[in-house]
């Protein structure tokens, strides 16, 4: 078994961003919250919606459904921003439930998706990563090319390759997570990549221990324009960073920063901007915060206690990402931590 342990922070600077708790106007460092607003209503029609991604300017959400019973359904948000349906997932057959978290689109042009089976209940080790074929922006077909992940949750990619961050390998005391590596070319509809779930796995490439408060480990999952991946420790309030060789294999896998100190409760979602910034939602204290991917500088850009989620507010807040000027928030709603999940299912948007 692979050797795992916390590192130092080492020469990471922190800045302070918020110091407080509660629903303070603004920051410890003077930076004026922003007021999120409601993009879309979707009662009545979706519930649960997490991952997201952007494609030739379109925006990709995947609507988990957990809470309906429903299938997950990926939809879209066109350039004039109305919400189309893409595709609805296929169900697990030995579950009857299909559970998505994380969505990316690979150099393929294909769009790959996370079927958290263990999210839903359904236990370990039947959790699967679909392959939606795109043609022309049009679904042709979902194909299963990975199984036998534990809680496969978010995801990205980078170059002929897709990572998936493993939420838990199944262990509580330590509780253990890591990250998984696929080359396009063994995703197969055929046969199915088969993953014996944990750190002994040929593509598990990077392991971190989890001792927070929440066990809750790898989650938000995103690569820069060099390829160097960051990586959510949801439970540690911290962020990891994973750099390469030149050929590809991994170099150096460690803590970037940790964020307790700045006022966040937690690192949930994960996305990196045209520009380099980082953005992720804190689940627990109901906030969006962003991230300097160069030295680990956060700053809580919006943040709410517990609500009903009335004119756009957050609500257990699991994705956000940069599209122009604006950062769209998909508030997944659920019971857990402080949180107990409310009747209206929405998405946010916070201009910039």
């Amino acid at each position: 078994m692979k050797k795992m342990q916390r590192v130092a922070v080492g020469s990471i600077v922190l800045v302070l961003a918020l110091g407080l708790t509660g629903c303070s106007d603004s920051t410890g460092s003077g930076v004026k919250l922003k007021k999120p607003k409601l993009a879309f209503n979707l009662t009545g029609k979706y519930t649960n919606p997490d991952g997201m991604c952007i494609k030739d300017g379109e925006l990709y959400i995947n609507m988990n459904n957990i809470t309906s019973g429903k299938p997950s359904k990926i939809v879209k948000m066109t350039k004039d921003r109305q919400l189309v349906d893409v595709v609805e997932l296929p169900v697990h057959p030995e579950t009857g439930v299909v559970c998505a978290l994380g969505i990316v689109f690979a150099q393929d042009g294909n769009l790959y998706v996370n079927d958290n089976q263990n999210f839903a209940g359904k236990g370990l080790g039947l959790s699967r990563l679909l392959r939606v074929v795109m043609k022309e922006g049009i679904a042709q077909k979902v194909e299963v090319v990975a199984q036998g992940m534990n809680e496969a949750n978010g995801i990205t990619t980078f170059g002929d390759r897709i990572y998936v961050a493993e939420t838990t390998y199944g262990t509580k005391e330590a509780h253990t997570s890591g990250v998984y590596q696929f080359l396009l070319s063994e995703l197969s509809a055929e046969k199915p990549v088969q993953v014996t779930a944990g750190p002994l796995d040929s593509h598990c490439i990077g392991s971190f221990l989890t001792t927070g408060k929440w066990p809750v480990g790898a989650n938000g999952i995103a690569a820069d324009r060099e390829g160097n991946l960051f990586v959510c420790n949801f439970g540690d309030v911290a962020l990891w960073k994973m750099t390469f060789d030149a050929q590809r294999k991994v170099k150096d896998f460690r803590l970037f920063a940790e964020f307790t100190k700045a006022g966040v409760e937690s690192l949930d979602g994960l996305q990196m901007d045209s520009e380099g910034t980082l953005w992720s939602t804190d689940f627990i204290g109901n906030a969006v915060v962003k991230i300097d991917s160069l030295n680990g500088t956060v700053t809580i850009i919006a943040r709410n206690p517990p609500n009903s989620g009335a004119g756009g507010r957050l609500v257990s807040p699991s994705e956000c990402i940069r599209l122009g000027n604006k950062i769209y928030v998909s508030n997944i709603n659920l019971s857990f931590g402080p949180h107990k999940a409310i009747k209206e299912e929405t998405i946010s948007v916070i201009n910039l």
